[in-house]
């Protein structure tokens, strides 16, 4: 299976890439700067240099052609403001999705956040306020689109080790994830495409992942 991830440098495509080459699949790493080439080679994935950005729907269609999935991985990261939380996380999203009906990949899995899809707290500073409306955005956009999309909403994110359990479902309640084991699920979910269409939350749990999605089915 041929996997583009799109934010390829990202710490949960990094995990992800490792997975999928492990298993003898072929990642393919969206990445803006030529520096990270090298710690995606060594995470198993072929480096493309794009940036999403400052790009355009056809350039990108080109760079998912002949792919079987895309993940959206990409984020604007802790620093960033406002403007860019829409740039990346939505517009980049959007871009994404536009480009992938362009090149005929149907398979889109869409990491956002837990929270989206829900008014911000009061006392929600504006930068996180943006995350969560750009997430949001994001998510509506893809569900009018013409694509076996699923959307994960991970909680808390830790680097902590894999667990290999989840709780996994529509609502599942706040709590941490190792962002090893958010890549272990977004492995499962491209081996599982009669969860498109769905929009799932994942925190840490007690249930082994294969047997999580399975119970999905």
């Amino acid at each position: 299976m041929r996997v583009v991830l799109v934010g390829g440098h990202g710490k949960i495509a990094l995990l992800l890439a490792g997975l999928l080459s492990e298993r003898g699949d072929e990642p393919v790493a969206l990445i803006r700067n030529p520096a990270h080439g090298a710690e995606v080679a060594a995470a198993g994935a072929r480096a493309v240099l794009l940036d999403v950005e400052n790009t355009d729907a056809e350039q990108l269609a080109v760079a998912l052609d002949g792919a079987d999935a895309v993940v959206f991985a990409a984020g604007a990261g802790a620093g960033s403001g406002v403007a860019r939380k829409y740039a990346v996380d939505r517009d980049g999203s959007v871009l994404a999705a536009t480009a992938a009906e362009a090149a005929g990949v149907r398979r889109f899995l869409q990491i956002s956040s837990m929270g989206a899809g829900e008014p911000a707290p009061d006392g929600t500073d504006e930068v996180w306020r943006a995350y969560l409306d750009a997430k949001t955005q994001a998510e509506d956009d893809l569900r009018g689109r013409d694509l076996d999309w699923t959307v994960l909403r991970p909680g808390r994110l830790t680097d902590d080790p894999a667990t290999g359990a989840v709780t996994i479902g529509q609502r599942v309640g706040r709590s941490d994830i190792p962002r090893a084991d958010v890549a272990a699920v977004l492995v499962a979910l491209l081996d599982a495409p009669e969860t498109a269409g769905a929009t799932l939350e994942v925190v840490a749990g007690e249930t082994p992942i294969a047997a999580a999605i399975t119970a999905l089915r």
